[in-house]
């Protein structure tokens, strides 16, 4: 990112797109109707956007079932596929300032964090998808003499990514990675306050030479076009990211119409485990601020439950407290800041309620607990820290989703991965100890689909990624994303 780069200036010039994409073409909702896309920086309106509703989700799905049928794109050979998702990789890359500024306007993200993070991560997954669409074989099973049994992989059909707005761009890219690359025609509905990205690359994918009606785009409320997707009789999978309240819903939604198939990443509250052998208290302490406060919190896998050893719980929670202290929310534009907005007023909103509960049931707040910024007239609040806090309390139970930390205290590693475990949520964990055999034994005890031992919020594409319990299942990344967008058929050749 060129430091000579003036971002509010660059946001005066750019053009804003607010229209579905659906069978190769920006088109407004069938009835017209639009809804407002809010910078959550200035509290001020972006665009208007098309409001989908069923029969705008009826003309995608359609048009998704014919490019499917035609074969254009799910028979076209593999490395024909695997050539243009390399270029639509290179084009997300060669257009990554304007999708950084679209991203930062759209939802408060840092500018920094969008540009060398979010983009180069959603370009790099479709690269890696792409990469894997001529490594991934099929099977010869044993079937006996004059019998030849091939186990092959094959395409759902329509499928249907609804995908949340604290990191719009690479989890979109998470699930049209594996879905694209296996065959599958795509609807993309993206979070109705973020959709901004998601409307952009529809074009960049068509440049890149993926055929028309093989990805949509419906922007749109969960309860209207989210609820028709989900209901709808001709989409084969659902692969959906956000709340385990939606999620549910989906799951209805599955068993009422055709039983698609469903993948769900759903929501968290990971437990930071920091026991009193850990001998670098700083890095783990670095860690914590770092695990619960990017993003503002906005993140499904926010180690948002310290847990601390009680021999180490005051040394180690002013360390905490003093790097809360130093982070300070800023201008999302501005290329120093390292703390942006939360997504929108109702969500602070809902933050700030969660700290009046932690205070009224006895949590010692030490840190932050705010809002910032009020003169921008946008939605920025204070990195917070809760001492004292109960098992038992809203704060340590429920998934905030904002930059509010709440520490435990216990005695020891049982007590530790017993209070843990006691939540509806199962989708990462972390644990610092110099102990090996505590690492180990931890790592398999915690219920998470992610384990991180003296760090936190690692990863790689080639490491899967989602939850246990009620934090979804089905897996994100990795190879093993591609068994929620495909299926086996076991063809038997008499000879």
């Amino acid at each position: 990112m060129s430091a000579q780069l003036d971002w509010h200036q660059r946001s005066n010039q750019l053009s804003i797109e607010g229209r579905a994409y659906i069978d190769g073409a920006y088109v407004d909702a069938i009835d017209s109707e639009t809804f407002a896309c809010i910078n959550p920086a200035t509290g001020k309106a972006l665009a208007r956007i098309a409001s989908c509703k069923d029969a705008d989700v009826d003309r995608a799905v359609a048009s998704c079932r014919g490019a499917f049928e035609r074969g254009d794109w799910s028979r076209m050979p593999p490395l024909e596929r695997k050539r243009i998702l390399l270029q639509f990789s290179a084009l997300l890359l060669a257009h990554r300032e304007e999708l950084a500024l679209l991203e930062s306007l759209n939802v408060g993200k840092p500018i920094t964090n969008a540009f060398n993070g979010d983009i180069v991560s959603a370009a790099t997954t479709i690269q890696w998808y792409a990469e894997a669409i001529d490594k991934v074989y099929g099977e010869v099973a044993p079937s006996g003499h004059a019998m030849t049994t091939l186990v092959i992989r094959e395409a759902l059909g329509v499928v249907a990514a609804v995908v949340p707005w604290n990191y719009p761009l690479s989890m979109a890219c998470w699930k049209l990675g594996p879905a694209l690359a296996s065959g599958n025609s795509v609807v993309l509905k993206p979070a109705e306050q973020s959709p901004l990205t998601a409307i952009r690359i529809a074009q960049l994918a068509a440049d890149a030479g993926i055929p028309k009606g093989v990805l949509n785009v419906v922007p749109g409320f969960g309860e209207t076009a989210g609820r028709a997707l989900g209901m709808h009789m001709d989409v084969d999978a659902i692969g959906f990211t956000g709340s385990t309240e939606v999620g549910k819903l989906f799951m209805q939604y599955s068993g009422l119409s055709n039983i698609k198939r469903i993948g769900l990443e759903l929501g968290g509250k990971s437990p930071h485990i920091v026991l009193a052998d850990c001998s670098d208290l700083d890095a783990a302490a670095q860690s914590v601020a770092a695990g619960i406060f990017a993003n503002a919190g906005q993140v499904c896998n926010a180690g948002s439950r310290l847990i601390v050893d009680r021999a180490i719980k005051d040394v180690f929670l002013g360390k905490v407290a003093e790097h809360a202290a130093r982070l300070r929310p800023g201008d999302p534009l501005d290329p120093d800041t390292r703390l942006g907005a939360i997504v929108s007023e109702k969500q602070l909103d809902r933050i700030m309620s969660y700290v009046e509960s932690g205070t009224r049931q006895g949590a010692s707040l030490i840190a932050g607990g705010r809002r910032a910024r009020e003169e921008s007239g946008g939605f920025f609040m204070e990195p917070t820290v809760f001492a004292d806090v109960s098992p038992d309390m809203r704060i340590a139970q429920e998934e905030i989703f904002g930059p509010v930390l709440s520490a435990i205290t216990v005695s020891g590693a049982d007590e530790a991965i017993a209070v843990a475990n006691a939540s509806q949520y199962g989708l990462a964990a972390g644990i610092w100890t110099d102990n090996v055999k505590t690492a180990m034994n931890a790592s398999r005890m915690l219920r998470a689909g992610v384990v991180w031992v003296n760090c936190f919020d690692r990863g790689s594409m080639s490491a899967p990624f989602g939850g246990f319990k009620q934090s979804g299942f089905g897996r994100d990344k990795s190879l093993h994303a591609f068994d929620k967008y495909t299926d086996w058929k076991s063809i038997w050749l008499a000879h």
